[in-house]
């Protein structure tokens, strides 16, 4: 399977950031990808309050992106914001392509390192796998690549390759741990990890007092699940595409049985599949 990772920043105008999304899509199409994952967060970054920002999954955003999927014959994975309860809204990967309209609410919000992503979302509820192109695939979101648990259970779930689109926030060893997560969470899941982050914000030379900023670090990465690095970006925004064995998986989890071998389970449930 030939893989598109779109490493790049949103801003706070979701019309501008869709203009980017279909942009892009294009480009990873012409270049044969099968699948284009773009980081979370992509209809408005984490700049403005996500109410503001916030569409339902038929609004014009996600549909824009349905038909440009539909267009280019691929499927496309982006994170946006979706409507919640009480004044809450969802951070929601929207999973579209010709044969595929599905999605995933983020399990596990980032509150951590002093900042609360629950006072503004409130989290999904449900494992979700998607089938594309008869390739099983795992949904996750940034803080959730913390948590081997999901990860195990989406392998058990049939999952080939998992997913982790991410607008990760920057900090001391946070580029390592990105780095490092995705590596534990390939050999957890004997998994490709397909580690999909915003781009580096640009600089302002003239910061608001108190102004957020858009987060990421890049560094998206592919590992395999045999936990190599095939696939490093640096901080820059770039369209980057690989091609995948998907055949390393079964030869993987015969030489290294870790789900087989597991004495423990999960209480996640089954997960929904689209």
């Amino acid at each position: 399977m030939r893989i598109a990772l779109a490493q790049f920043t949103a801003g706070t105008d979701p019309a501008a950031n869709l203009e980017l999304v279909l942009e892009q899509i294009g480009r990873a199409a012409t270049a044969g990808a099968r699948l284009v994952v773009f980081p979370e967060a992509m209809s408005c970054s984490f700049a403005r309050p996500r109410i503001e920002a916030a569409e339902p999954l038929d609004g014009p955003w996600a549909n824009a992106v349905r038909q440009a999927a539909v267009d280019a014959g691929v499927t496309v994975i982006v994170g946006l914001f979706t409507p919640g309860r009480n004044g809450k809204v969802r951070n929601t990967l929207l999973v579209a392509g010709p044969d595929l309209d599905a999605h995933y609410d983020k399990l596990h919000l980032f509150d951590a390192y002093g900042y609360l992503e629950s006072e503004q979302i409130e989290p999904g509820n449900a494992v979700v796998t998607v089938a594309v192109d008869g390739v099983v695939c795992g949904l996750s979101t940034c803080y959730d690549v913390r948590f081997p648990e999901l990860y195990k259970q989406l392998a058990a779930a049939g999952a080939q390759l998992i997913v982790v689109p991410a607008s990760w926030a920057p900090g001391e060893r946070k580029v390592e741990q990105w780095r490092s997560l995705a590596v534990a969470r390939a050999l957890d899941a004997t998994c490709f990890i397909v580690a999909v982050d915003q781009a580096e914000p640009p600089s302002d030379p003239d910061p608001l007092p108190g102004a957020r900023r858009p987060t990421g670090v890049g560094h998206s990465l592919v590992v395999d699940p045999l936990g190599e690095i095939l696939l490093e970006l640096d901080a820059e925004p770039r369209l980057a595409v690989i091609d995948l064995d998907l055949d390393a998986v079964r030869t993987a989890r015969a030489a290294l049985p870790v789900l087989a071998n597991s004495r423990f389970t999960t209480e996640l449930g089954r997960p929904d599949r689209a």
